[in-house]
């Protein structure tokens, strides 16, 4: 009953230019991963990154490295994409 406009997956892609494929891929690879572990989580923030072909100041990772291992990771998507932004 949604339409396409209103998958989230749509939205990633359209904003930040990564296919839903990439992304199962990546859910998948760290499905049962240690968010508390820092390089764990900062070779993550790498990754998707790359992948959203984005450079990503020190000083960003360093930001949202400390939000997931500290569990303070935003619960939807709009405040999940400020983190980013910021």
């Amino acid at each position: 009953m949604s339409s396409k406009g209103n998958n989230p997956f749509d939205k990633i892609q359209q904003n930040a230019g990564i296919n839903p494929s990439d992304i199962y891929k990546v859910a998948d690879s760290v499905k049962n991963a240690d968010f508390s572990d820092e390089k764990t989580v900062r070779r993550l923030v790498r990754q998707l990154a790359r992948m959203a072909n984005k450079p990503i100041s020190r000083e960003k990772e360093d930001q949202i490295v400390k939000s997931i291992t500290n569990n303070k990771v935003p619960t939807d998507f709009n405040s999940l994409s400020q983190l980013f932004k910021k």
